[in-house]
């Protein structure tokens, strides 16, 4: 008997190596340059201590995966902003998940 499960599950497709530096190009050009630059400067940052200390470069490509992410997402959060849907109820996400470190 095998200690191993049945299945493993699949790994994210690995992040391209020019990919930090052309999500920052975006990011320079995007309406929010003021605030998602440095943002994502210090996310970098960080991830790059980290990976430093881990010797893993997962830390990085997930900065990369979460800001393309949110580029992603820009236009349909600009499309519901920009509908008049009432939002008021909505829950802070600082809440939800707690202060992040």
């Amino acid at each position: 008997m095998s200690a191993q499960p049945d299945h493993a599950p699949v790994p994210p497709a690995p992040v391209a190596p020019t990919a930090a530096a052309q999500l920052l190009a975006q990011l320079r050009v995007s309406a929010r340059a003021e605030s998602w630059v440095p943002a994502f400067e210090q996310d970098w940052s960080r991830a790059l201590e980290d990976s430093r200390h881990s010797y893993s470069l997962s830390p990085l490509h997930d900065v990369v995966r979460t800001w393309q992410a949110r580029l992603e997402a820009v236009p349909y959060v600009a499309e519901f902003l920009a509908s008049g849907r009432d939002d008021s109820d909505g829950v802070d996400l600082a809440d939800v998940i707690g202060e992040q470190r």
